[in-house]
């Protein structure tokens, strides 16, 4: 109650069902998180957009997935593919600055329209038709990486196309989940130092917020790491596969809505 009593005395209109909300949120995100290593953007953002200002929910939200990102590596660092994230990692920064600058220009409705339909019917065939992945040239590298930056960079939420790209390249789960957390560690922690030098985190009622999300954020990991750790590969990639229909659900929801 005392950080609930610190919030309310930064941010006087701050709830305790607020505070409800966004726990329990956090927990469903980083479960997920933790399972699939990335997500919380799609799955979070717009939850937390209806309890909060959307300025604080894209810092807020940037400084746990650089938390989750070094707990998870710390738990399966011995399983990253460097050499995967050595060839995403460029192509991922490239992308996301053509992303910044085709934010200013392009339409996102049509561009988060053509991106959801593509998720959803990727999805159903992978559900439906061919659920063991077949094995993809590291030369697919080039258009994965750079249109999950271009994506990470107008959108924010990029992730799981690299997953697609990794869960063609390995067949081992814990590899797919470690790499695709490296990959989240790398975008989130640029992010947190823009925030940071641009003063973003001067608020003391968003650090006050990200306090109170840290044991949600525990909690979410330790359930998705308890999930994982029984899921064999067919079911992991199953549940990645749903995972990825409600991404590109709620993508062609936003594009409707834009």
């Amino acid at each position: 109650m005392l950080l609930i009593d610190a919030i309310r005395t930064f941010w006087p209109d701050f709830e305790l069902v607020n505070v409800a909300v966004v726990f329990v949120t956090i927990v469903v995100t980083y479960t997920i998180f933790a399972m699939m290593g990335f997500g919380s953007a799609l799955i979070a953002a717009p939850v937390l957009a209806l309890q909060m200002p959307l300025i604080s929910v894209v810092p807020l939200l940037a400084a746990l997935d650089m938390t989750a990102a070094l707990i998870n590596i710390g738990h399966l660092s011995s399983k990253v593919d460097k050499s995967e994230i050595l060839r995403l990692a460029p192509l991922m920064a490239l992308g996301s600055a053509t992303g910044i600058v085709l934010l200013l220009s392009a339409s996102p409705k049509l561009m988060l329209l053509g991106l959801g339909l593509f998720v959803v019917g990727y999805s159903l065939y992978r559900l439906f038709f061919q659920l063991n992945p077949y094995h993809l040239s590291a030369y697919w590298v080039l258009p994965f990486g750079l249109i999950g930056g271009l994506f990470s960079g107008m959108f924010g939420s990029g992730g799981f196309i690299f997953s697609i790209y990794l869960s063609h390249r390995s067949n081992d789960k814990d590899v797919i989940r470690a790499t695709m957390t490296g990959m989240t560690g790398l975008s989130t922690a640029t992010r947190v130092v823009i925030f940071a030098v641009i003063g973003v985190f001067a608020d003391l009622r968003l650090l006050s917020l990200a306090l109170l999300c840290v044991p949600a954020l525990l909690l979410g990991i330790y359930c998705g790491h308890h999930v994982t750790t029984r899921l064999s590969h067919e079911r992991f990639l199953r549940i990645l596969c749903v995972m990825l229909f409600g991404t590109g659900s709620l993508l062609i929801w936003r594009a409707m809505r834009v």
